[in-house]
């Protein structure tokens, strides 16, 4: 069984936002980091935009130049799936069920029988995903929340077949990359996301019923002493990505209504008005 001790390389999946944020924030803590990508374009931008965020510490005094200088060396950008051999492979890719179960497969198949397989999944849940594994006990739930190189909370989810091992030695690694971890059962949108999605489905139905437009709504919700509004969250976030948990956890509890995704989100995402990566969603970001 893999102990903390034994973790020396980290495989990360997608360079997207979350994907960069937990390679960036590995390479600080000492790793050694493989950081996987399909797209050749979308590891050029991780690698910009994380050292931009290592420049930014270094502004405010919370990272050293010659720290900067050892993460971006720890960390191996590829599209080559083959190199994705790790102690601990954590998973950033699209909340689809099916995609994340092949990749797992494959991710076992070329891996010790010691490596342990992560999902950075907020909504799916990892009995699920860990189905048709060979080892599901070496398989967790290690839910960071964005921007993951900020944000301290991460939520170490154990499915039905995770052993207790595995989910201690998660949490333990959390702590190490400076993280607040916190223990949970497997259950759609499992504690935050869960709680959090009557924040966003609750503005989205003031906005159908015409109550306020988009920027009354969060400046009454900010002034009530939230950092940020529902809107201004879910650009943050990404409205797709919004959706998508919504969407799958309306359908996990069986269609309840009050997880009934908006129309209005939905159409957002058609449009390919994606929040604050595309330049669009709710609010205009392109100027």
């Amino acid at each position: 069984m893999m102990q903390l001790e034994d973790i020396k390389k980290i495989g990360v999946v997608g360079a997207g936002t979350m994907g960069q944020g937990i390679a960036q924030i590995s390479a600080l803590a000492g790793y050694t980091v493989v950081l996987y990508d399909l797209q050749s374009s979308a590891l050029d931008t991780a690698k910009n935009n994380i050292g931009k965020n290592l420049d930014k510490g270094i502004e405010r005094g919370k990272v050293t130049a010659e720290e900067k200088d050892q993460a971006l060396s720890s960390i191996a950008f590829t599209t080559d799936f083959e190199l994705l051999k790790a102690d601990i492979i954590i998973e950033a890719i699209v909340e689809r069920l099916d995609v994340k179960k092949e990749l797992f497969e494959k991710l076992e198949n070329q891996n010790s029988d010691k490596t342990i397989l992560a999902s950075n999944t907020s909504s799916i849940p990892i009995t699920r995903i860990a189905r048709d594994l060979r080892h599901p006990e070496r398989f967790v739930g290690m839910h960071f929340f964005n921007p993951a190189h900020i944000m301290k909370l991460v939520e170490v989810i154990s499915g039905v077949a995770t052993s207790d091992d595995t989910s201690k030695v998660v949490y333990e690694l959390a702590k190490v990359l400076g993280k607040v971890p916190v223990m949970a059962k497997d259950a759609p949108g499992f504690i935050v996301n869960r709680v959090a999605r009557n924040f966003y489905v609750e503005g989205l139905k003031v906005l159908e019923e015409g109550v306020s437009d988009v920027k009354g709504i969060d400046r009454l919700v900010e002034a009530s002493g939230f950092k940020m509004g529902p809107f201004r969250l879910m650009d943050l976030i990404g409205v797709d990505t919004n959706f998508s948990v919504t969407t799958s956890m309306f359908n996990a509890f069986h269609q309840d209504p009050k997880f009934r995704p908006s129309r209005i989100q939905e159409q957002k995402v058609d449009a390919g008005h994606h929040g604050r990566k595309s330049g669009k969603g709710f609010y205009d970001y392109s100027a």
